[in-house]
């Protein structure tokens, strides 16, 4: 249960740690996943997203936008509206964490729509909708998603199993968690070298540390 007085104190202890930790890199974690909306004949039209902030993150993100839980350790429906309303302002520069490729070439995707947002054990949780600019026929074909944020800020781990909605029964989907053993040696030291704020200059770093999904369609 969170009061006024011991949701900021635990923000306030929340920012301490984490200035406290050196060369922590990421900086926000994030769980969550993807599934995949179908329409007929194994047609792919949207991946339905979900985030689940860690702790020290949703204590900041509630602070930030003047929000307390209340004695349930949830948020009151007008808050919770008020925050989806805030969220659903996605910035400019917004890449997605939900990167679909298939033969090698990225699959084009709309803006998130539908967002929404609740509590769940003590966490910020958002789902949102990717819909594919194109439905894509995935009769015969292969597609691969990469979860996380191109810079090395967000850390983007697949922790729900994958669903698929409609009219999917010839497909199937498969995790493939990052290996970090697959992290070249070069790549170690830069990120090593690294301060607490800093972030690596490669372009779409986040893409070497990145679960996936793999869905394949007979």
């Amino acid at each position: 249960m969170f009061r006024r007085q011991t949701f900021h104190a635990a923000t306030g202890l929340a920012c301490l740690l984490l200035a406290g930790q050196a060369a922590a890199h990421p900086h926000v974690f994030i769980d969550g996943g993807v599934d995949f909306r179908f329409g007929p004949d194994a047609t792919l039209e949207a991946l339905e997203v979900t985030w689940r902030y860690d702790e020290f993150e949703t204590l900041y993100m509630l602070s930030a936008q003047g929000l307390e839980l209340n004695d349930a350790g949830e948020l009151d429906e007008e808050d919770r509206l008020a925050l989806v309303q805030q969220l659903s302002e996605w910035p400019a520069d917004f890449d997605g964490s939900a990167h679909p490729v298939m033969d090698g070439a990225a699959i084009p995707l709309e803006w998130p729509s539908d967002l929404d947002a609740h509590m769940l054990d003590g966490r910020l949780q958002l789902t949102f909708v990717r819909r594919l600019s194109t439905p894509l026929d995935m009769q015969g074909r292969e597609i691969d998603v990469s979860f996380h944020e191109s810079t090395y800020f967000f850390a983007f781990s697949l922790t729900d199993p994958p669903e698929l909605i409609g009219d999917a029964d010839a497909c199937s989907a498969q995790v493939v968690d990052f290996d970090p053993d697959s992290e070249s040696e070069d790549l170690a030291e830069t990120l090593a070298s690294l301060g607490r704020e800093e972030t690596p200059e490669l372009a779409n770093v986040g893409a070497l540390f990145a679960d996936r999904i793999v869905v394949r369609c007979d």
